[in-house]
């Protein structure tokens, strides 16, 4: 498994395979092949079917202009490479240099000679990808989920955590005082200020919806380009600052905790990194948003003093109760449905902490089961729901 690091990456949204990735991609081409002043860029499948929604396009201009060279983009929303449906071809105009990336999610960039090539690990190949290994050497070691990932990163870990949520708090923060449509077609209204005022003068009952309210106002964040954190992607960004800013100020836990909380998680998202996929375009809504409840449930099992059994059962009630949730953000925008979709997902990460803490942690379906059947599950769902906008919500309202 890579570093935490690679996990939650600190950046602009709206959308982490759309806008970070091929942002990145572009820089990564420009760092091998300096002196190049213009250049053609073909976007395929998923990255060409939705880019403009989300940005993809301004991602490359802007990229190109601080390299001053000029480029010519050519969307092929009908070709689909084999290993990944986002991907991205940079060429020089004389076609004498050519390189292709693909966008494989959480900002992540594969390069078409690494694609076979196995991940660099920083944590024991014995751990990588498996649920069942990690609890067994954690059980054997007498360590929680946060002590493994700080005994194989290091402290360092934990001073980037603190970046980490130093970044999650702010965008709440800027996300409850700001108000007004967010940027696109769809004039859609801001609600997390709206809703957290709502809350706040509720009854107990409807304390609950500050989770909400706080998920919604990082998802807004990110949809009008602020910075947020991939956790474990740009669209799914709400659910864990969301469930964990609630939490912390409803059972008053420490910013210690929390960061040890954010390890616990990550190692919840890096397993499905490892072993599964975190890819709208490739597995559908169930691996961002999916995976991003499956953390933050980890994360509140974590601060309120769960076993690691616990955190498990919590992990798996997140994926499994999100499993088929299709890919269709209407005009291609980071928006509609994902941006109320954090919201609940926050909401329902709570309610599987507390779930999972009634019990011992015994359960019948594994969290490695899930995974598994998540990639089933999202490869036999039609490329039309997987981030095409050709199904769903996106084909009703057009593209």
């Amino acid at each position: 498994m890579e570093s935490l690091k690679e996990l939650y990456r600190i950046g602009v949204g709206p959308s982490s395979s759309h806008t970070m990735g091929p942002k990145l991609a572009l820089k990564d081409f420009f760092s091998r092949y300096p002196g190049i002043r213009s250049i053609r860029a073909e976007l395929f499948g998923s990255l060409a079917a939705t880019g403009k929604g989300h940005l993809t396009d301004k991602a490359l201009r802007d990229e190109a202009e601080c390299n001053n060279v000029e480029i010519n983009i050519i969307w092929r929303p009908e070709v689909f490479k084999p290993f990944h449906p986002n991907a991205l071809t940079f060429s020089s105009q004389d076609n004498e240099i050519c390189a292709t990336y693909y966008s494989v999610g959480g900002g992540k960039i594969v390069r078409e000679e690494d694609k076979d090539k196995k991940e660099a690990s920083v944590y024991p190949e014995k751990l990588v990808g498996n649920m069942k290994r990690l609890l067994s050497y954690a059980d054997n070691e007498g360590l929680q989920l946060w002590e493994v990932a700080l005994r194989f990163e290091g402290d360092e870990i934990l001073s980037y955590m603190k970046e980490v949520w130093t970044v999650m708090k702010d965008a709440i923060r800027r996300g409850l005082d700001n108000e007004g449509v967010l940027p696109g077609v769809l004039k859609l209204p801001r609600k997390a200020s709206a809703v957290h005022e709502r809350a706040e003068n509720s009854s107990a009952a409807g304390k609950s919806l500050l989770s909400h309210a706080y998920a919604l106002a990082v998802s807004e964040e990110n949809a009008a380009g602020g910075e947020i954190v991939t956790a474990p992607t740009c669209g799914s960004a709400g659910v864990l600052p969301g469930a964990l800013y609630y939490v912390m100020n409803e059972y008053d836990i420490s910013e210690k905790k929390i960061l040890r909380a954010l390890l616990t998680a990550g190692m919840v998202g890096n397993i499905v990194k490892a072993n599964g996929s975190i890819s709208g375009a490739e597995v559908g809504c169930q691996g961002e948003i999916g995976v991003a409840c499956a953390m933050a449930g980890a994360a509140v099992v974590q601060v309120l003093g769960g076993s690691i059994y616990q955190v498990e059962y919590a992990s798996e009630m997140g994926l499994e109760h999100h499993l088929g949730l299709t890919c269709d953000p209407l005009k291609g925008l980071v928006q509609i449905p994902c941006i109320e979709r954090n919201g609940f997902a926050a909401m329902r990460a709570v309610d599987h902490a507390l779930y999972a803490l009634v019990g011992d942690g015994r359960h019948k379906i594994s969290f490695d089961d899930v995974v598994e059947v998540m990639m089933e599950t999202g490869h036999a769902l039609p490329s039309l729901y997987r981030e095409t906008s050709m199904g769903g919500l996106a084909r009703i309202y057009g593209v």
